[in-house]
């Protein structure tokens, strides 16, 4: 805020996120889980319209104020939007190289509806501590998972969400998460503390997530799905050329990752090299979609065209089995755009509500009406809920709150992994439920389920934050400073 620019009153701030919330409650009635299409979009429009009206009108920020606000939030979401572009890239090069195809077969193979949902939700949970990306797991393995447990006879909404119990189960537990080593550093304490402080929370909460899940495995009725399988698995064989070549691709992603090499690069490399096993291994499926899209010449022309249209465009590989072509649709990188649209809009909103301090206001009455530890916590998982759907950000919904109340915690004599702890149980996997937060938007369109749909299903998200207040006011598991220490800091405070 400039100098010109007044102070915003709590009602002033509150009024753009209830009329986001109210607007957002009749849009999803109107359209349901086709809000993605655009109408999400306008809502999130008119309530920056909104927003930035209070703050020119009655606070008196300028336009150039307001509009850079804006530019700096939707700036900050460009990495975020590079890697959805190529993850749609990628996941178009890998259902037509037979990558994805391959690893539904073999998974039919090894996996039954009894143990499936524990099982998806392992596999995700040890690939994401690997590689420390819930991203890239879900638009690898778990693009693969959800074609299996819809074979098997699961909703795709239930699968959805023990895909991402699993991937940000493995993301929070990772110490090569970006999420993971940022909580700690806002919080002013190291990486290793917060892992292990985490734990105390976490392990509680993902044992609970797969009784859950094992208890739905073992109760549902899925009689004939035996057949079933067997006729996707043959179909798919019989579309593809499968083989364990396929699995290198995988594999060579999965190194650089674990070696650290940013996103970006990796995942344009994983979409080339999903490109050339496409031209090597599915020569009888580029001549069949060249057939359909009436592409005449020579089959390196066609395999140039066909290639190039999974990566940018729609790619639909149609056989005998209604199941089957349901699982091999993808949409590349044009079937995020409107997700883009989405994430532009919603850090719009957020810049607005920032520049002009009503994020700000709303923050301090949080923090006016904290008088215990429980209360603390509670308050600080609340605020990054709160940071999560009004900024659509789970990077500012751990900065944010972890600046606002690292002074708080330590004044109180709490160490600062207990506030690393409550950020990540609270900002990191909440994010992945709000519909137009970059998580939530991004994991609707790689998997192809809407938020609303898989979000009652994502125990583990939905418990942490639960457990994480629990642990407060029960006064478990929380790290206190010695007096000494206490004695330390406050002669620190009084020197500075």
């Amino acid at each position: 805020m400039d100098k010109t620019s007044k102070r915003p009153s709590i009602s002033e701030a509150l009024f753009p996120i209830v009329f986001l919330i109210v607007l957002l409650a009749i849009n999803i009635k109107v359209f349901g889980t086709d809000g993605l299409s655009g109408s999400n979009q306008l809502v999130l429009i008119v309530s920056a319209a909104v927003a930035g009206l209070i703050a020119s009108i009655r606070l008196n920020v300028k336009w150039e104020k307001i509009q850079e606000g804006m530019i700096n939030s939707i700036s900050s979401a460009m990495s975020s939007i590079l890697i959805l572009l190529l993850i749609g890239a990628l996941a178009g090069t890998w259902m037509l190289s037979g990558i994805v195809p391959a690893m539904i077969y073999y998974g039919l193979k090894v996996l039954n509806p009894t143990v499936f949902l524990v099982a998806a939700c392992v596999v995700c949970g040890v690939v994401s501590i690997a590689t420390g990306s819930s991203w890239t797991t879900v638009a690898t393995v778990g693009v693969a998972l959800l074609g299996i447990g819809k074979a098997l006879g699961f909703s795709e909404g239930l699968v959805g969400g023990a895909i991402i119990s699993g991937a940000y189960f493995g993301d929070k537990m990772s110490p090569l998460s970006d999420t993971t080593n940022l909580a700690p550093a806002m919080a002013g304490t190291d990486l290793f503390t917060h892992i292990k402080h985490m734990m105390k929370t976490t392990v509680p909460s993902i044992i609970i997530t797969l009784i859950i899940f094992a208890a739905i495995g073992f109760i549902g009725n899925r009689e004939g799905t035996v057949g079933q399988v067997e006729e996707i698995s043959r179909v798919i064989s019989s579309t593809f050329s499968i083989n364990g070549w396929l699995f290198l691709v995988p594999v060579i992603v999965f190194i650089l990752i674990v070696k650290k090499v940013p996103a970006i690069p990796v995942l344009l490399a994983g979409a080339i090299l999903g490109a050339i096993f496409a031209v090597l291994f599915q020569q009888e499926v580029i001549r069949d979609l060249a057939s359909i899209s009436s592409i005449e010449g020579s089959l390196s022309l066609q395999s140039f065209k066909i290639v190039m249209k999974a990566l940018y465009g729609d790619t639909a590989i149609l056989t005998s089995n209604e199941i089957v072509n349901e699982l091999l649709v993808t949409g590349g990188m044009s079937g995020m755009l409107y997700t883009v649209w989405l994430i532009i809009c919603a850090m719009a909103f957020g810049g607005i509500m920032e520049v002009s301090g009503m994020l700000k206001v709303i923050a301090e009455a949080v923090i006016s009406k904290v008088n215990s530890v429980g209360s603390l916590i509670a308050a600080t998982a609340g605020t990054g809920l709160f940071f999560n759907i009004t900024t659509s950000d789970q990077y500012l919904a751990i900065l944010v709150p972890g600046r606002m109340y690292a002074d708080i915690y330590r004044k109180r004599g709490l160490k600062g992994e207990n506030l690393s702890r409550t950020l990540e149980d609270s900002a990191t996997v909440t994010s992945v439920l709000i519909p137009w937060n970059t998580c939530g938007a991004t994991q609707a369109s790689v998997l192809g389920v809407a938020t609303l749909a898989y979000a009652p299903y994502c125990f583990f998200n939905i418990i942490s934050p639960f457990m994480t207040i629990l642990f407060g006011y029960f006064n478990w598991g929380i790290n206190y400073y010695s007096k000494k220490e206490m004695k330390t800091i406050n002669e620190e405070e009084i020197g500075a």
